[in-house]
C-alpha cells in the first residue's frame, strides 16, 4: 500500500513545492512609468533594444533601426571547417550563420544561397589556413576580422543585398 501511495506523495510535494517557489521567486511587477510602447505597439520595458523587444515579443526575426526595416536569415546547414596542421586533420569547425537583409528580401538569399555558402566556404577555408581558428579563436579581434571578411563576401555574391552577417553558432571539436 505504501509503495503505491509514496510515488503520488512525492510528485505532490515536488509540484507544491516547484509553485511555492515560482511564487516566492517572481520578480515585482514593473511600475507603469517603466513601460513604453515598442514599435509593434506592444508594452516593454524602457531602453531596451528595439530589436530586442521585437524578437522577445514576436519570436520572429526583424529589425528596425535606420529608418529601414531588416530581416535575419539563418542559413539552412551548418559549415563545417577542417583545421589542417601537420598533413593531417587537427580540429573541426562547426558554424552557423544568418545573414541581415532588407524586409521582403529573404527569398532573394534562398535563390543565391548554394553561391553564398561556397564563398562563405571559400572564406572559412582561408581564415582556417591562416591560423584563424587555432588557440584563442573566438577573441574579439579574430572574430571581427573573420566577420568583416564574410560581409565583404556576402555583399559581392548578392549585390549589396546583404547588410551584416552574423555568426550565430561557432564550435571547434579538436580530433
Amino acid at each position: 500500500m505504501i509503495g503505491k501511495v509514496l510515488p503520488i506523495l512525492l510528485i505532490l510535494v515536488g509540484v507544491g513545492g516547484g509553485i511555492g517557489a515560482g511564487l516566492v521567486l517572481k520578480p515585482a511587477p514593473m511600475p507603469e512609468a517603466a513601460l513604453a510602447v515598442n514599435p509593434c505597439g506592444e508594452r516593454t520595458e524602457q531602453g531596451k533594444d528595439v530589436h530586442a523587444a521585437m524578437a522577445d515579443s514576436h519570436g520572429d526575426d526583424h529589425a528596425e533601426y535606420d529608418g529601414q526595416a531588416h530581416d535575419y536569415v539563418k542559413l539552412n546547414n551548418q559549415f563545417i571547417v577542417p583545421v589542417v596542421g601537420q598533413d593531417k586533420v587537427e580540429s573541426l569547425v562547426v558554424m552557423s550563420l544568418s545573414v541581415e537583409v532588407l524586409a521582403g528580401q529573404q527569398e532573394q538569399v534562398f535563390k543565391r544561397e548554394p553561391k553564398l555558402r561556397d564563398a562563405f566556404l571559400q572564406v572559412l577555408f582561408d581564415h582556417a589556413n591562416m591560423g584563424g581558428f587555432r588557440g584563442s579563436f573566438t577573441n574579439s579581434n579574430n572574430m571581427d576580422v573573420l566577420r568583416q571578411a564574410l560581409r565583404e563576401t556576402a555583399r559581392k555574391v548578392v549585390d549589396d543585398l546583404i547588410s551584416d552577417v552574423l555568426i550565430v553558432d561557432i564550435n571547434r571539436q579538436d580530433v
